[in-house]
């Protein structure tokens, strides 16, 4: 066989690496600052509901608008029969345009304008409301998307952790100080943090993924990043500021506070309505008459009052009046509803800080601890097989028990920003 001199072994293990497309690097991590940002621009959700906005203003427009003026034209007299003889149909032909107007009275365009703008506020708010509820869920995808890339290092260390310990046991095995079968056992055990791992960037791709489609991005997964801080914080407000917080913020409670008052401005208006508008007529007349022949033409003016023998509008004025009723109810409910949310989320924030406390302060180093102790005893005969590995089992448990945890804080709080309507907890 011809021996391939590494000089030529290299360049052709560099030609080949040439011709290996290279991975596309991955961006910049994005903040949540950034990751908001992007949503608020592309997110076809709540683009398509901003647009709801913009028609209500348009609504106002044509709330304001005054009755068209009415042009009438009118032909009298024209002669079917000769007179002594003579065809002259034309002869005497009254022409008469005329010019009509309906006077609307009682502030009813001023009323229609104000329940219009009444009405875009409402939408406004609610689709502050919508922004609210996505933010959660993209608030929600963010921090799964940090407890996954935390979950994934922690499996990565743990595999290099163990690694070493699998070579350490091989060299005890080849020096004759361990049996075949206890290095079998740790070495199929290393099954589970390779499960681990795979799992851990499942979890991380699909979180991202997720994270994408709030985002109405098309990135691939793999160069698309997100950073923040994953960890608690003990400091926490009183329950009272966060609900008087939730009064001042919460969209969907302006909106049902805004419904009252559009539901006073309908019926004023339905009230307004019942008044009768009065048509004003003007027209010119050209034609011989009859008590002055010299005159052949003449003005005329009219006005033109609806006689109200019935009130067609009182059912109107009733079902508006019902309406101021149950706006008010649906505010009180929406007010008792606000103040559940962030009772509920309040609750969850702290029972997550009280159980997160004691393992920062001591489950995570003991576990650290009695895991390293044990691994020393261990090597150096002073530790049983099993004690070495339930000690390595309960530091991953430990491990894993704080990121969740890590990540269900974050969420509540997240969830007590989504109650409160507004960002109280960074």
């Amino acid at each position: 066989m011809k021996r391939i001199s590494p000089a030529v072994a290299a360049g052709a293990m560099g030609a080949i690496l040439a011709l290996v497309p290279s991975s596309a690097p991955a961006q910049q991590g994005l903040t949540w600052d950034q990751v908001k940002a992007r949503f608020e621009a592309t997110n076809p959700a709540l683009k398509a509901d901003a647009d709801n906005v913009d028609e209500m203003r348009a609504e106002e427009i044509t709330a304001y608008l005054r009755p068209n003026p009415q042009l009438t034209a009118a032909t009298d007299g024209t002669q079917i029969a000769p007179h002594n003889g003579v065809w002259e149909p034309l002869a005497g032909t009254d022409v008469q345009p005329g010019v009509s107007y309906l006077h609307e009275r009682d502030g009813k365009r001023e009323l229609r304008l104000e329940s219009a703008q009444e009405g875009t506020r409402i939408t406004e708010a609610q689709h502050e409301d919508l922004k609210r509820n996505l933010e959660f869920t993209l608030r929600a995808a963010f921090i799964e998307t940090l407890e996954a890339k935390s979950v994934l290092e922690m499996a990565k260390e743990d595999l290099e952790y163990y690694d070493k310990i699998i070579a350490i046991s091989d060299a005890r095995l080849k020096a004759g100080d361990m049996a075949q079968i206890d290095f079998d056992r740790i070495e199929l055990l290393r099954v589970e943090y390779e499960s681990e791992l795979q799992t851990a960037l499942v979890d991380l791709r699909t979180a991202k993924i997720q994270l994408l489609q709030l985002l109405n991005d098309r990135t691939p997964v793999d160069q698309f990043d997100v950073i923040g801080i994953f960890d608690f914080s003990d400091a926490l407000d009183p329950l009272a500021s966060f609900r008087q917080a939730a009064i001042d913020a919460r969209p969907d409670l302006k909106a049902a506070l805004e419904t009252i008052q559009q539901s006073e401005t309908n019926h004023k208006l339905a009230v307004a309505n019942g008044s009768t508008d009065p048509t004003l007529s003007a027209w010119y007349t050209w034609n011989a008459s009859n008590n002055n022949p010299d005159a052949t033409q003449a003005l005329g003016l009219s006005m033109s009052i609806p006689l109200r023998v019935f009130d067609r509008n009182q059912g109107e004025k009733k079902r508006t009046e019902i309406d101021i009723d149950r706006a008010r109810q649906a505010s009180e409910a929406t007010q008792a509803q606000v103040f559940s949310d962030v009772d509920t989320a309040y609750e969850l924030v702290r029972s997550n800080v009280e159980m997160l406390k004691p393992y920062k302060a001591k489950y995570n180093d003991e576990a650290l601890r009695v895991r390293n102790t044990v691994t020393y005893a261990y090597q150096h005969g002073g530790a049983s097989l099993m004690d070495f590995l339930n000690a390595q089992s309960g530091y991953r448990q430990v491990q894993l028990a704080y990121a969740e945890l890590i990540g269900a804080y974050l969420t509540s709080a997240a969830q007590l920003n989504l109650a409160v309507g507004r960002e109280v907890i960074p």
